[in-house]
C-alpha cells in the first residue's frame, strides 16, 4: 500500500509513510471507545471551548497548512488558504450553535397528555466512534464538516483520509490534540482502502461517513448495511448550470468560469454541464469560452495561478479519455483539449459543445477543468437535460423570471438549487444529494443530528 505525498506539479515523491499495522489499529480503536465513555459526558460549553481553540489554531496555521495542501494535491495556494479559513469559520459556527441545535425538544402538550405522560422529551445523544472516509480534493474542509459537528455532539472521530494527503491527515490529528481534545477524540488512521472493511465491521465503530467515488460508497454502504450501522454518503455530482434569456449574461459567464474551474475543477459541486437557452446560447458561449481561455494555468504555489495541476497522473488520464471519447464522437472543442508539454499533471481549461447522450462525458463526472455546453430550446428541455444524469448533488439556475425559478426549484432533481449564484457550502445550510450522489446531509442542524441517537424520554403521570 502506497501512502505518500507526491507533488502533482512535478511528479516528485516528497514523503512516504508505512501503513499502520493491525496492533496499532486495534490500539486506536480501543482508545476511541474508552475516550467516548468520558467525552460523551462533557458539557456543550467544554466542547465549544475546545473547538473554538482548534479553530483559532487553524487560523494561525493557515499559511503553513495551505502550502502542505498545495504540495500534496495541487490546489492553488490562495484557494488552499481560503479553505483553511472556511474550516475555522465552520468550527466556530458549530461551537456557537451546537447546544441550540441539539437542545431537548418538547412535543405538543396535547400529544403528551394523550400519551398518558406528565412530560415527554426528545433528546439527542451521541452514538460513539464514527469512521470518516475522506477524499483529497478538499482535504481540510471535507474532514472538518464531519468532525466539527460530530465532536460537538459528543461523538469521537476516526479519520481514514485519502492516501495522497497523509501530511494533511496527520496535521488534523495534531490540531485537535493541540487544542486540548483528549487523544482518543480524533485520530488519523494511516491505512489503505483494503483495511476499511474490517474497521467498519468492528463493534466499537458505531457509524460511518464517506465522501468519494460511487464504488467506494457502495462498498461502505454494503458493509454498514450488513452490520446495521448508520451512514452518510456524498458520492459526487455532475451539476447543471442553466442560463435562461432573462439572466445577466456577463455575470453568469463570469461566475460559470469560477464554478467550473475552482479547485482546478476537482469539486463534486462544481458546475459541469452548462445548459443554455437557444436565444442566448451564442452570446453566453462566447463570453464563457473567452473567460476559460484567459485563466492562468501554472505553478500552484504562485499567488496569481488560477488553475493548478490535476491531483494525480491517473486523474489527468481519466479526464483526457473523456474528452477524447467526446471528440471522436463528434464534439467540438472551443478551447483547450490538449495536454501541455512539461512536468506535472496539468490540463488546460476546456470547453466542449455538440454533446450527445452516447458520449461518456454526458454520463460520467468530469473531475477537472472541462465544461460541456448544451443548447436548450426552452425551459422544459433545459429541465430534461439537467435531470438526464445519475447524479443529483447541486444545481445552478440563472434567470430573473420568478415563475421560471419556481419551476426549476420544483423540478430539478438535486439536493440544492442556487439561483443567480454559484453553488457553495456554508455551515448553516444542509448539504447533500439525491440519486447516485448519495444520501444523508452534512452541515446545519440536519448534519449534526445525523450521528445522534434521537431518544424519546417519556415520564408517567
Amino acid at each position: 500500500m502506497h501512502i505518500a505525498t507526491v507533488n502533482p506539479a512535478n511528479g516528485e515523491t516528497v514523503k512516504t509513510y508505512h501503513p499502520m499495522d493491525e496492533d496499532e489499529i486495534q490500539r486506536r480503536l480501543q482508545l476511541a471507545e474508552a475516550t467516548f465513555r468520558t467525552y460523551r459526558t462533557t458539557t456543550f460549553d467544554e466542547r465549544a471551548r475546545l473547538l473554538h481553540r482548534a479553530a483559532d489554531l487553524l487560523q494561525e496555521d493557515r499559511d503553513d497548512v495551505a502550502r502542505v495542501i498545495t504540495t500534496e494535491m495541487g490546489k492553488p495556494v490562495r484557494q488552499a488558504r481560503a479553505e483553511a479559513a472556511k474550516c475555522a469559520k465552520a468550527m466556530h459556527w458549530y461551537a456557537d450553535h451546537a447546544a441550540e441545535l441539539l437542545a431537548d425538544e418538547e412535543p405538543d402538550a396535547s400529544d403528551v397528555k394523550d400519551s398518558g405522560a406528565s412530560r415527554v422529551l426528545v433528546r439527542y445523544r451521541p452514538l460513539g466512534p464514527v469512521l470518516a472516509v475522506m477524499p483529497w480534493n478538499f482535504p481540510l474542509w471535507q474532514v472538518i464538516r464531519f468532525a466539527a459537528p460530530a465532536l460537538m455532539a459528543g461523538n469521537v472521530g476516526l479519520l481514514k483520509h485519502a492516501s495522497n494527503v497523509p501530511q494533511t491527515a496527520l496535521y488534523l490529528e495534531d490540531l485537535f490534540h493541540r487544542a486540548g481534545f483528549a487523544e482518543g477524540c480524533f485520530q488519523t488512521l494511516l491505512i489503505g482502502s483494503a483495511a476499511v472493511d474490517d474497521i467498519l465491521r468492528d463493534e466499537r465503530v458505531k457509524a460511518a461517513t464517506l465522501t468519494g467515488s460511487e464504488p467506494a460508497g457502495r462498498a461502505v454502504a454494503s458493509t454498514s448495511g450488513e452490520m446495521v450501522k448508520k451512514t452518510v454518503l456524498e458520492l459526487g455530482g455532475s451539476d447543471p448550470f442553466v442560463v435562461m434569456p432573462s439572466a445577466d449574461l456577463d455575470r453568469a459567464a463570469e461566475v460559470a468560469v469560477t464554478a467550473r474551474t475552482q479547485n482546478t475543477g476537482q469539486s463534486c459541486i462544481a458546475a459541469k454541464r452548462f445548459i443554455v437557452h437557444a436565444d442566448v446560447y451564442d452570446a453566453f458561449a462566447e463570453r464563457f469560452t473567452a473567460g476559460m481561455r484567459a485563466l492562468r494555468v501554472g505553478d500552484p504555489m504562485d499567488e496569481e495561478t488560477d488553475v493548478g495541476p490535476l491531483s494525480s497522473e491517473r486523474g489527468r488520464t481519466d479526464l483526457e479519455e473523456l474528452v477524447d471519447d467526446a471528440v471522436r464522437a463528434g464534439a467540438t472543442v472551443l478551447c483547450g483539449g490538449e495536454r501541455p508539454d512539461g512536468p506535472g499533471w496539468f490540463y488546460p481549461p476546456t470547453v466542449l459543445t455538440g454533446i450527445t447522450r452516447e458520449m461518456r462525458i454526458h454520463r460520467e463526472e468530469a473531475f477537472g477543468p472541462v465544461a460541456t455546453l448544451y443548447r436548450a430550446a426552452d425551459l422544459d428541455e433545459a429541465v430534461l437535460i439537467a435531470n438526464d444524469t445519475e447524479f443529483g448533488l447541486s444545481s445552478n439556475v440563472w434567470t430573473r423570471d420568478e415563475a421560471e425559478v419556481d419551476r426549476f426549484v420544483r423540478d430539478l432533481e438535486a439536493g440544492s438549487v442556487y439561483v443567480n449564484g454559484m453553488t457553495a457550502s456554508h455551515p448553516a445550510f444542509p448539504f447533500g444529494g439525491v440519486k447516485r450522489s448519495g444520501y444523508g446531509r452534512e452541515l446545519s442542524g440536519h448534519g449534526i443530528r445525523e450521528f445522534c441517537n434521537i431518544t424519546t424520554v417519556w415520564h408517567g403521570a
